[in-house]
């Protein structure tokens, strides 16, 4: 059964979601051209696997593809080993950042320069086996705007990273978006009108799950049992898992503030009632005694949630403040078999 839709109701001002039952399907042929788009970060010891499986992906197609490396400046020799795979095959494109900008911006590269009608994310450890993709481009004939990965399996994760990513998903579905693919990573594929919507959503804090959820299209799952790592380590340690799950949530929901907000009236209750207490056995029963752990107590828990308030706050002006400037998401330093855009 398909999963339901939601897509914006127009009648609130792009507030509130419509909740459609069946998505609108048309049918459609395969894709004229399909980009695949990969980031890379000092991925030297799982290029050679990588290369080796995709020549073998791109030659089960039925039709022409084309693949997007971007390498978000990598430290070791990711970057010759791109250049001389493009060097040996045309299909073979290259993004060369100037430096290290994020895998959510590599991603957004590597779309702004695909051209295909079908693009997909792949990241390069092979955990999301290319082979899925036959699949999701069935489910894209069939009229998905969306295909999307979901792990049935997680083969070499913690029992913390798979407990983390349990309540992360659940956490982001209630504070950004009720159709946000739970236990789904950026291992996707969309449709060239579902990119074009993408790219005109500049913002430089990126959750890009979140904004293609947030788009509305049409979407459906393909679960597949995710491997673990073909070789090296992963990049994404607990800060980085931190720090996304931190930019989704502020920079995609206000809940942070009006949770903020909700616990400072509720300690404010709080402290005009133990007022009120305190005021009946002064005057009244008058048998009050100095209590210094009281005054403590009340001063830790006002002033924590002062500061915790006021942090909350200057994340969503530092957000702001960054937005403003208008910087470039990257800079390239070399492009590879773009064209006219080579350096």
């Amino acid at each position: 059964m398909a999963p339901a839709v939601f897509r914006l109701d127009p009648l609130s001002g792009g507030r509130n979601y419509a909740r459609m039952s069946e998505p609108l399907l048309r049918p459609r042929s395969n894709p004229k051209l399909l980009s695949l788009v990969i980031p890379l970060f000092n991925e030297e010891e799982v290029f050679q696997a990588l290369r080796k499986r995709l020549t073998e992906f791109l030659q089960s197609l039925d039709g022409p593809a084309e693949v997007i490396l971007v390498n978000d400046g990598s430290r070791d020799r990711t970057q010759a080993c791109l250049e001389a795979w493009a060097a040996q095959d045309a299909r073979i494109k290259g993004l060369c950042f100037a430096r290290n900008f994020g895998h959510q911006i590599a991603v957004t590269a590597g779309l702004e320069h695909s051209s295909g009608d079908a693009v997909v994310i792949l990241d390069a450890d092979l955990q999301d086996p290319p082979e899925l993709i036959h699949e999701m481009l069935l489910r894209y004939q069939e009229g998905y705007d969306v295909v999307y990965g979901q792990r049935a399996e997680r083969a070499g994760e913690t029992l913390f990273k798979r407990a983390t990513a349990f309540f992360f998903y659940r956490l982001m579905r209630l504070l950004i978006h009720p159709d946000l693919p739970a236990d789904a990573g950026d291992f996707r594929l969309m449709s060239r009108q579902v990119v074009d919507a993408l790219l005109q959503m500049n913002e430089q804090h990126r959750f890009l799950r979140g904004m293609v959820a947030w788009l509305g299209f049409a979407q459906t799952a393909v679960k597949y049992a995710r491997a673990g790592r073909a070789a090296g380590r992963t990049k994404y340690n607990l800060r980085k898992m931190m720090t996304l799950a931190w930019n989704a949530s502020v920079s995609f929901s206000p809940v942070p503030l009006r949770v903020s907000l909700m616990l400072g009236v509720f300690i404010a209750m709080f402290g005009v009632c133990y007022g009120i207490y305190a005021m009946i056995h002064a005057l009244v029963l008058q048998d009050t005694v100095p209590g210094w752990t009281t005054q403590v107590v009340l001063l830790c828990l006002i002033g924590g949630w002062i500061l915790i308030s006021v942090g909350v706050l200057g994340e969503y002006v530092a957000k702001i403040f960054e937005e403003v400037k208008g910087r470039p998401l990257y800079v390239v330093a070399k492009k590879v078999n773009l064209g006219a855009d080579n350096d």
